[in-house]
């Protein structure tokens, strides 16, 4: 019995950011191409989510309690 050893083609390793929007689209692509996806995006904890909503603004500061209940209109 003969065996063959089909060459691979050697493989360069890319890493990409791109927008949310474009994500399926590179998918698509690649599933075309043959190519292979890999995402090593970690999921954030809690605390790496708070500190992103304070770095972007999402944080409201009170003086006190009676402040925060006034905007919530209690």
């Amino acid at each position: 019995m003969m065996t063959t050893n089909i060459p691979t083609p050697p493989l360069d390793t890319f890493t990409l950011e791109l927008p949310k929007s474009d994500v399926a689209f590179l998918k698509t692509m690649a599933k075309r191409m043959g190519w292979t996806v890999k995402s090593n995006r970690r999921k954030m904890s809690a605390y790496e989510r708070s500190l992103d909503d304070e770095r972007n603004g999402r944080v409201n500061h009170y003086a006190n309690s009676e402040e925060l209940f006034k905007k919530m209109g209690i």
